[in-house]
């Protein structure tokens, strides 16, 4: 496993094999979230299958980042990609300009906040991330809401990790 470390575009995870929860009940949950990734990923038509996984921090049951190393169906995909599964709705992000599990999730939160702002007028479009939820002024305020809780608790604590593990 050692060697395929060095050709890991980002700074930040472990094998998924190693991943490990706060106590017994959070690794469960992160169990299922990876689960729930994996599957996710694994429906989109461009990834033909998934050649590695990588943890890269999260809170069971509530927002967990993986990071994918996959075999693309068609040129011009990438083989590395973020996976946050959330209880907001699962996405996936390129690894160009997210280069730890804080910088994923903050931009997850940045890209559905483009959602929020489109769904408060009662808007959506493919030129954002997808929510699995009808466009809504109230969707966007329950969503808001779970957001500030991502943004001002678990990506300080998500960095914090980061510094702790570097």
């Amino acid at each position: 496993m050692d060697k395929s470390n060095n050709r890991i575009p980002v700074k930040g995870v472990v094998p998924v094999d190693q991943m490990v929860g706060g106590d017994d009940e959070d690794t469960t949950l992160l169990r299922t979230m990876l689960s729930g990734a994996e599957k996710y990923i694994g429906s989109l038509p461009w990834c033909k299958g998934i050649r590695e996984v990588y943890f890269g921090d999260g809170y069971g049951g509530v927002v967990a980042v993986f990071l994918f190393h996959i075999e693309p169906a068609r040129a011009g995909v990438d083989e590395w990609l973020w996976v946050i599964s959330c209880d907001v709705s699962p996405a996936y992000l390129v690894t160009d300009s997210c280069k730890t599990p804080s910088q994923a999730l903050q931009g997850y939160i940045d890209e559905v906040t483009k959602w929020i702002e489109l769904a408060k007028r009662g808007r959506s479009s493919t030129d954002v991330i997808p929510v699995y939820m009808p466009a809504t002024p109230e969707n966007a305020a329950d969503l808001e809401k779970r957001l500030k809780v991502l943004r001002e608790v678990i990506v300080p604590a998500f960095r914090e990790a980061e510094t702790v593990r570097a």
